[in-house]
């Protein structure tokens, strides 16, 4: 029988991306991937840490210790150059409203109206977390270089992605489809990381 890893997200969109992303280590690992909504009692986990790996940790460590079986997280946001790396850990709550993805990102273009474009750069930040119900944990980061544009442009992905052009190409993250974005997202080079390192971690 496999085992099981806990997805702390209720979000049904991030559990089938993951489970791609993830598809060769829940492989080699006989193990699947479910969300936390399989466990009714978990409580959805406040967010109280000021960086992305705080976040992530906290809520994979409580997810772990809620369920009794190996929990992943993540928490991962925009950075942009010329605001010091804000909005940061607080991307889904910048315009005061948490998910609010419109406000947020409506209220950062109008931030940084005036902002040329040569100092527009930004990227999107993500910190992978694995959490065991012993409490050990392991963490990986990753990264997607970008520069802000003037308007949304892309119907796919979510959040910051429609105004966020990648680094090297022409099209904002909104305008991939799924397997490009997850080839080269922050998440899909954190979460991979993270699989890599959790076979000898796990074996620990």
């Amino acid at each position: 029988m496999s085992a099981s890893f806990v997805l702390a997200t209720r979000n049904a969109g991030k559990i089938l991306e993951l489970r791609a992303i993830l598809a060769d280590a829940l492989r080699e690992l006989d193990a699947e991937l479910v969300g936390v909504d399989t466990f009714p009692h978990v409580a959805d986990v406040v967010e109280t840490g000021v960086t992305f790996e705080e976040n992530a940790t906290l809520k994979a460590v409580t997810v772990a210790r809620a369920t009794g079986l190996p929990a992943l997280a993540d928490d991962s946001g925009l950075a942009v150059d010329v605001l010091g790396g804000a909005p940061g850990a607080f991307s889904a709550r910048w315009s005061g409203r948490y998910g609010d993805d419109e406000a947020n990102l409506c209220l950062l273009l109008d931030q940084l109206a005036d902002v040329p474009d040569q100092h527009r750069g930004a990227a999107f930040v993500c910190c992978a977390a694995l959490a065991l119900p012993d409490g050990r944990t392991l963490a990986r980061h990753g990264r997607l270089e970008g520069a802000l544009t003037r308007r949304p442009r892309g119907g796919n992905g979510f959040g910051y992605d429609p105004i966020l052009a990648v680094a090297g190409r022409r099209e904002t993250a909104a305008e991939l489809d799924p397997g490009e974005k997850n080839a080269i997202s922050h998440r899909g080079i954190a979460f991979r990381a993270l699989a890599e390192a959790m076979p000898g971690f796990l074996r620990a």
